[in-house]
């Protein structure tokens, strides 16, 4: 049984996380954006198995569809290819020591934003779609 407080506080949290994504994608903060769209990601997997009464703990994008996928849902391979492309910006995007020299701002550009802004916008289709389908 759904528990649509939560999920609703959960997934409203990922809407605004990628909406701020966006802005800051407009802004060329670049790196921000995509670590925003991975967060954005996460908070809506995290909604869907909230909202389930699962517990959802870590910031692996690729295992929290593993554990929506415990909850008998089947997982489009373009969400599962999504939510892998994400995790990849989670630690590299913020911190300057996961590269040899540089900060993260200096290696994303608007592409990587976009790519990381549609493969969130993915994610959320997804839990919307299966909340639809659930209640």
């Amino acid at each position: 049984m759904w528990d649509l407080a939560e999920y609703r506080r959960w997934f409203g949290q990922a809407e605004h996380t990628l909406a701020s994504a966006r802005r800051d994608a407009e802004g060329s903060d670049y790196s921000w954006a995509c670590f925003k769209a991975e967060q954005a990601a996460q908070l809506a997997l995290k909604a869907l198995l909230i909202g389930q009464g699962v517990a959802a703990f870590g910031h692996s994008t690729r295992e929290l569809v593993e554990k929506v996928r415990g909850l008998g849902l089947e997982v489009p391979h373009q969400v599962e290819a999504a939510a892998r492309g994400l995790e990849r910006h989670y630690i590299p995007s913020r911190y300057p020591d996961a590269y040899p020299s540089g900060s993260p701002y200096q290696f994303y550009d608007r592409e990587d934003a976009e790519r990381a802004l549609e493969q969130a916008q993915a994610v959320l289709d997804f839990v919307r779609g299966a909340m639809a389908d659930a209640t």
